[in-house]
């Protein structure tokens, strides 16, 4: 029932540093007056420092690659922009979603039938050949030659910006909030010259979560267990249980907390069976990657530990991409909300 993904460290998303909009002086003083008074109206150039590498961009992309990286954030985010006409290929599905339409909305995206290689993703040549002007990767994973992978000098050479979403620079997911979702949406509202719409988006998922979060203040804190359905990450029995990231965040928005905190100082924890059921567990949150029945999973694990809080009270939710770097958080935080505080909906 596992599921081995050569790019497991890959799920969670990426650290941008601080993103700004600015001109550039030296090509603005060199600019026609016409081109200046375009760029004025249109909001370019915009130049995004991230990972510690320049991106500038004159115009809009129209040519966008998203890379796999065991994700759906980047691509729910330009959908969710509107922007799924640029995209000439991408590698991201979780083949399900919390927000109506998306999955199949995904699903209908071209691939660039390109051969992906061993980690599920496009290799250098195969990119190069796609002519893109922007690629957008998970992390700095998709930029590594030693992966085969076309870097991020390679790719501006033949004139492609790239981009490395929130925490993902140095792959070290356990400090991802919500907030980074937010950054990734007024990054790429910056960037395709949406910014009035990312901004909405923010504002409205914002005051969806302080709505459920004020429900749920200053009641108890349920222990939540949360992991991916059916996948194996290590060697234990059970090695893709969350310890921390943005997983936590959405946690606590809605009113509980990580049992499995402490048991790593990385996003993820490779335990034994005999943890896990040493554990409280007041609820669990199964997160579907590929899976078309996390719910399932859901209830064998409920039938494996009867003495859990959790099986007691058959409290558990399923979710997928809502629970994950992108432009949904605030749906995971209502149903987990309403899962561990019925009595306050």
């Amino acid at each position: 029932m596992s599921k081995k993904r050569p790019v497991a460290v890959a799920l969670a998303g990426a650290l941008c540093l601080v993103t700004t909009a600015c001109a550039d002086s030296s090509t603005d003083a060199q600019a026609p007056a016409g081109d200046k008074a375009a760029a004025a109206t249109s909001g370019y150039p915009v130049t995004l420092d991230n990972c510690g590498v320049s991106e500038k961009f004159t115009k809009e992309p129209g040519r966008v690659v998203v890379m796999n990286g065991a994700s759906v954030a980047e691509v729910s985010t330009l959908l969710a922009l509107g922007l799924q006409d640029r995209i000439v290929a991408n590698q991201q599905t979780y083949g399900m979603s919390e927000v109506e339409g998306r999955a199949a909305a995904i699903k209908a995206l071209p691939t660039g039938e390109v051969k992906l290689n061993d980690a599920y993703d496009i290799p250098r040549e195969a990119m190069i050949g796609l002519r893109p002007d922007l690629v957008l990767s998970t992390t700095s994973y998709g930029f590594d030659e030693k992966n085969g992978f076309a870097t991020r000098a390679q790719l501006k050479d033949v004139g492609a910006g790239t981009y490395v979403s929130p925490q993902g620079c140095d792959q070290d997911t356990s400090k991802m909030t919500v907030a980074d979702s937010y950054t990734l949406l007024r990054d790429m509202g910056k960037v395709f010259n949406k910014g009035e719409q990312a901004e909405k988006l923010i504002a409205a998922s914002q005051k969806h979560i302080a709505e459920v979060s004020a429900k749920v203040a200053g009641e108890k804190q349920p222990k939540v267990m949360v992991l991916f359905s059916n996948m194996t990450m290590g060697g234990n029995d059970f090695s893709s249980v969350v310890a921390k990231g943005i997983y936590n965040d959405i946690l606590a928005k809605a009113g509980g907390s990580n049992a499995f905190e402490n048991a790593s100082k990385t996003s993820f924890a490779d335990l034994s069976k005999e943890k896990v059921a040493a554990t409280d567990v007041d609820a669990l949150v199964v997160i579907g990657y590929n899976d078309p029945n996390p719910a399932a999973y859901a209830k064998t694990l409920l039938k494996e530990f009867p003495q859990w809080p959790a099986a007691k009270n058959n409290t558990y939710v399923a979710l997928s991409d809502s629970m994950y770097l992108g432009p949904s958080n605030d749906l995971a935080v209502e149903k987990i909300a309403k899962a561990l505080h019925p009595d306050k909906f």
